[in-house]
């Protein structure tokens, strides 16, 4: 039995693992707050946490309530659109200023409410997280039956380890972003990508 929940919570970590290596609106938004190091725990217990909650809603059997609210997936989607492209507008304004405004340790930094309040928008608007964690890691989960909540726990794990890894590792970067230029890349590229998943939202 014990080698069966080891198997499954590895099987977990490593799908977890490939499913939030994709870059996205929230890990952008995790290395952009590593590089400023700003909240930089707050933030990533708030997506760790959020995704184990997800994540254990789906192995619990939570996935059901999306067919039981259908007009909820589309409010998400709708609401999500919106906030990406204020968002990455936001970003497009912060690189055209360029120069010092730019550079992590300048300007007043933002406060802890503001910075959660972005991640969380970022991580339950985004429609996609539930088809991740509620719907696919869930229905994964039942093939590890009766181990399925170590496979939950494992994917949990994975997205703890993940979001620890690029919120404190950013910090290693720190020497490239001492360049005023460089930070006006990573805001161009934070705006685009923003904008590429509310358009991905719009056309889905």
């Amino acid at each position: 039995m014990f080698h069966q929940d080891v198997q499954a919570a590895l099987a977990g970590y490593l799908v977890g693992l490939s499913l939030i290596l994709a870059i996205g609106a929230q890990n952008a938004f995790v290395l952009r707050q590593g590089l400023r190091r700003e909240h930089v725990g707050a933030v990533v217990a708030a997506c760790a946490g959020s995704d184990a909650l997800l994540i254990l809603a789906g192995v619990g059997g939570f996935g059901a309530v999306s067919g039981a609210v259908p007009w909820l997936a589309e409010a998400m989607r709708w609401a999500g659109v919106a906030f990406l492209t204020v968002y990455g507008a936001l970003r497009f304004r912060a690189a055209l200023r360029g120069g010092e405004a730019l550079m992590p340790a300048a300007g007043e930094k933002a406060s802890l409410g503001a910075v959660l309040g972005t991640c969380l928008f970022l991580t339950w608007a985004n429609p996609h997280v539930y088809l991740d964690t509620v719907v696919l890691v869930g229905s994964i989960s039942a093939q590890y039956a009766p181990a399925g909540w170590a496979f939950g726990i494992g994917a949990a794990g994975a997205s703890l380890s993940f979001f620890a890894a690029l919120g404190y590792g950013a910090r290693l970067l720190a020497p490239l972003f001492a360049r005023p230029r460089a930070w006006v890349v990573l805001e161009v590229v934070v705006g685009v990508t923003m904008w590429a998943i509310a358009l991905g939202l719009v056309v889905a």
